[in-house]
Formats: C-alpha cells, structure tokens, sequence
C-alpha cells in the first residue's frame, strides 16, 4: 500500500473535518448514522485510517486519521450528553419510547376503568337477579289459589252497596 504523501493526508483531514461538522450538524445522508463509517463514507477515506495498525514487529501504531475519529467520537459524546442527538433516528427512537411510556399509562388507566365497570356490571346484574326472583315470588303469592277471599254475593249479581255506619242507617 503506497504511502500518504503529507499534501494527500492534509487534503484527506481537511474533508473529513468538513464531513465531520455535517454529521454533527445533524446533516446525515439516507442510511447514514453518526459513526466512523459514515464519516469516511463522506469524507472520501478508508475507514480503516480512523483505526491504529499494526507493525510487521507487532507494535501499534496510530491509523492516519485516528486522532480524528477521537475527535469525532469525543464531540459526538458531548453534544449526546448535552441533549442535543445528532442522528435523526435516534431522536425518533427516543420520541417513540416517550408514546410507548403514555400509551403504557394509557391501557393501565383503561384497564382500571374496565375492571370498575365490570364490578358495576356485575353488582347491577346480581341485584338485577334478586329483584326479580323477588317479584317473581310476589306474583305467585299473589296469584295462589288460598290468597283468594270471596266476598259476600248478592242475589241478583249486583255490587253490595255500601252502608253508612256513622249515621246508623243506610
């Protein structure tokens, strides 16, 4: 792999800081998030430059635009813990897990609401029941045979008249 050349690295730091500043601008392109892959996406480098390597002796030493990728990640952190989210899809992340919350108390509080007119429900249908086995009960006392008095007839089919006790006559 051919080396960078000081001019070609300055040029590649320059638009990656550009890059940088859209992404956390909020300015992310479709399917994009604000991560190191999307940042060399943009700036036009190897996303492998943002990452230390490896010498043929085993020692590390700093990828090209590692020190970016640090700077990136760090003012990302930032701007997250100060509230202001960069990525579009972890704000809608963020605002459907508050709808969920509220739905949440929602189904809670109609679930309560149901529960109460279920015991009304089913308190108005016992007492529904006993009313009506009560009046069942009326009618047939009513209607036996032995609640039944006969009163006196008279002989042409005529009502009884009424007679005046407090005058002593009719």
């Amino acid at each position: 792999m051919a080396r960078l050349t000081d001019d070609v690295k300055a040029q590649n730091e320059e638009a990656v800081r550009a890059a940088m500043d859209r992404l956390l601008r909020g300015d992310l392109p479709n399917g994009g998030k604000p991560d190191l892959k999307t940042l060399a996406a943009e700036a036009g480098v190897p996303r492998t430059g943002f990452y230390a390597k490896k010498n043929r002796d085993g020692s590390e030493r700093p990828g090209p635009y590692q020190h970016l990728g640090e700077e990136f990640e760090r003012r990302l952190r930032t701007l997250q813990e100060a509230g202001q989210i960069t990525d579009p899809r972890a704000a809608q992340i963020e605002r459907l897990k508050a709808q969920v919350v509220e739905l949440k108390k929602r189904v809670t509080r109609r679930d309560e609401a149901l529960a109460e007119l279920t015991e009304f429900k089913t308190l108005a249908i016992s007492r529904l029941a006993a009313q009506y086995t009560e009046i069942e009960g009326l009618r047939r006392q009513a209607t036996a045979v032995d609640n039944i008095r006969s009163l006196p007839g008279t002989r042409n089919g005529a009502a009884p008249v009424a007679r005046d006790y407090s005058t002593g006559g009719l």
